[in-house]
C-alpha cells in the first residue's frame, strides 16, 4: 500500500518537496570532449569570397577520402543496460540513467537497432529511453502525446516576483485539441488580475493556498478559499479573481479547449483600457476625474494587499444572494479519501458530486514502484494527464496498428484521443502520482482485462489463442490498478527473454 506520506502529497496536503523523479538530469557528459562535439575556435582573415572552396572540390574531380582511419562512426565496446538485449516484444523498461558517454545510451533492442556515435543530446535520451530505443510493439506513425511543461515559454509577471505562467496547448502539442493547460504560480498575497475566457476554466491546487471569487450571470457572489489539493471551476465567461495567501499559491489549469491560450484572456484593466473614459463614467456613474488613476497597461499578475483572514469581510452579495453547494464552484477534493488497492490508490471527482464542472471528469491516482494504471480506454473523451510525482511511461495503441511509447516525469503532460488504448506504468523507485483528467460527465474507461473476462470464452480463446488457466486469472471487476515488480527487467533474468 502507499506510504502514509506518499497520501498526504497524492492529497496535495503538505508544504513539502516530492520526491525528485527518476531518472535525474546531470549536464556533464555534454560538455566539452567528455560527451559533446568541442569544436576548435576558428579564426578568420580574408575577403568574404574566401569562404568558398574550390570547384576542385567537386565530387569526380577531388582526390576520394580513405576508406579506413578518418572519423570514425565506430562505437567500441557499447555499454548496453539490464533488459536491452532481451526481447524487444517484452518492451522492458529500460533505465539508461547510470549509461555514460562514450559507450552509451544506445537505441538498441535485442538485435534490433545499432550503436549512436554522435552528435546528440544525452540527456533527452536518458529521460525518454523509450523513443530512443523503443520496444518492438511500437508500431507506424503516432501524433506526440507528451509535452514537458519545463520546455514552454514562462510568462513573469508584471509585479516584482509575483509569481508566472507557463502553458501547454496546439502550438506546442497539436495533438491536444480538445484540452490546454496552464501552469501558474503566484507569490504570498499576488493576483492573478481580474478576469474571464471563452472556455471552462477547472484547475487543481498543487502547492499553498489561494482565494477565489466570481459572479454568475445572475448576479450571485461566490467566494472562498482553496487549498493545496484543491479544485475550483468557471464556466467560460463567468468573470472571477484569484489572490494568493499568505504562504502563495501554485495551481494547475485545465481548459476545454485546446487551441486556448493564456495570452488571449479578457482582462478588467484591458477593458478598461479599449473603451472610451466617457463611457466609463457614464457606466459606472462617476465624474471623469475619478477615472484618471486607472492603469495604463495590463496587470496579468501582480502584487496586492493581503487578503484579510476573516474571508466574510469580503463576502458581498446582490438580491441574487451567495452561491453555495452544488452551485458553488469549489471542491474541496483534499478532504476526500483515496481508495486503497493493492498497487496504489485513486480517488474520483466529476459531475456526480462537482455539478458545477458538468462537462470535466477527473481521477487522481497513485502508482507504487512497478505498479500500474490498467490497459484501457475511454469511450467519450480524450484524457489530458498531467504527472505530480514521479517517472511513469504510457504506451498508446491507435487503430489499427500503430502505437508508440512515452516516458514522463514530473512536470509532463500527456494527451490520449478517446478509445486509445493505453496504460501508466510506473518505472521509478518511487510513488508517481498523476491526475486524469476527461471531458465527459462521468469518468469512466473500459477495462481490457475486464472486457476479455466478461466475453464469451470460446470467442476470446479462438481470437487471442489464451489458455483456460490465463482467462481463469482475469479479473470480471474492474481493478483500476495492477501490481507489478519494482525491478523492471527481472523477467529479462528469469530467462524469460
Amino acid at each position: 500500500m502507499p506510504s502514509s506520506n506518499t497520501l498526504l502529497l497524492a492529497g496535495l496536503f503538505m508544504p513539502m518537496v516530492l520526491g525528485l523523479p527518476a531518472p535525474q538530469m546531470t549536464y556533464e557528459e555534454n560538455t566539452g570532449d567528455v560527451g559533446g562535439v568541442n569544436p576548435p575556435i576558428p579564426t578568420f582573415t580574408g575577403s568574404v569570397g574566401d569562404l568558398r572552396g574550390s570547384t576542385d572540390l567537386q565530387g569526380g574531380l577531388a582526390s576520394r577520402p580513405p576508406i579506413s582511419g578518418g572519423d570514425s562512426a565506430v562505437v567500441s565496446d557499447p555499454e548496453l543496460v539490464p533488459g536491452q538485449e532481451a526481447d524487444g516484444d517484452l518492451g522492458l523498461y529500460l533505465d539508461f540513467n547510470d549509461a555514460k558517454y562514450p559507450n552509451g545510451p544506445q537505441p538498441i533492442r535485442g538485435d534490433r537497432g545499432g550503436t549512436d556515435p554522435g552528435p546528440r543530446t544525452y540527456e533527452y535520451e536518458k529521460l525518454n529511453p523509450d523513443l530512443y530505443a523503443p520496444p518492438a510493439t511500437d508500431q507506424g506513425d503516432m501524433p506526440n502525446a507528451m509535452w514537458p511543461l519545463g520546455l514552454s515559454h514562462n510568462r513573469l509577471g508584471t509585479g516584482k516576483e509575483s509569481g508566472w505562467a507557463r502553458q501547454q496547448n496546439t502550438a506546442v502539442l497539436p495533438i491536444a485539441s480538445e484540452m490546454a493547460g496552464v501552469d501558474m504560480r503566484l507569490a504570498p498575497h499576488a493576483y492573478r488580475e481580474l478576469h474571464w475566457h471563452t472556455a471552462a476554466e477547472w484547475a487543481l491546487v498543487l502547492k499553498g493556498s489561494a482565494r477565489v471569487a466570481a459572479i454568475d450571470t445572475d448576479g450571485a457572489s461566490f467566494i472562498d478559499d482553496v487549498t493545496a489539493g484543491d479544485v475550483w471551476f468557471f464556466p467560460e465567461g463567468v468573470p472571477h479573481s484569484i489572490q494568493a495567501l499568505e504562504e502563495g499559491v501554485e495551481f494547475l489549469l485545465v481548459f476545454n479547449d485546446g487551441n486556448f491560450s493564456e495570452d488571449e484572456t479578457f482582462l478588467a484593466t484591458e477593458m478598461m483600457l479599449r473603451t472610451p473614459i466617457s463611457v466609463w463614467a457614464k457606466d459606472l456613474q462617476v465624474d471623469q476625474e475619478a477615472l484618471a488613476n486607472i492603469p495604463d497597461d495590463e496587470k496579468y499578475i501582480f502584487n496586492g494587499t493581503p487578503a484579510p483572514a476573516n474571508i466574510t469581510e469580503q463576502n458581498i452579495t446582490s438580491s441574487a444572494g451567495a452561491l453555495w453547494g452544488a452551485t458553488g464552484y469549489t471542491y474541496h477534493w483534499s478532504q476526500q479519501e483515496f481508495h486503497n488497492t493493492t498497487g496504489g490508490s485513486v480517488k474520483i471527482l466529476d459531475p456526480a458530486t462537482f455539478p458545477v464542472a458538468s462537462g470535466f471528469s477527473a481521477a487522481l491516482v497513485v502508482l507504487e514502484p512497478g505498479a500500474m494504471r490498467e490497459v484501457h480506454w475511454h469511450t467519450q473523451s480524450d484524457e489530458w494527464s498531467y504527472f505530480l510525482q514521479g517517472s511513469a511511461r504510457i504506451t498508446v495503441y491507435s487503430a489499427p496498428s500503430s502505437s508508440r511509447t512515452y516516458d514522463f516525469t514530473a512536470g509532463s503532460v500527456g494527451y490520449i484521443e478517446k478509445s486509445a488504448g493505453h496504460y501508466v506504468e510506473n518505472t521509478g523507485t518511487d510513488d508517481v502520482i498523476f491526475l486524469e483528467v476527461l471531458q465527459a460527465p462521468k469518468f469512466s474507461d473500459i477495462s481490457a482485462s475486464q472486457w476479455l473476462a466478461l466475453m464469451p470464452r470460446q470467442v476470446v480463446k479462438d481470437t487471442l489463442n489464451l489458455s483456460d488457466e490465463v482467462l481463469d486469472s482475469l479479473p470480471k471487476e474492474k481493478t483500476l490498478i495492477k501490481p507489478g515488480n519494482p525491478n523492471m527487467t527481472a523477467i529479462a533474468s528469469e530467462g524469460k527473454a
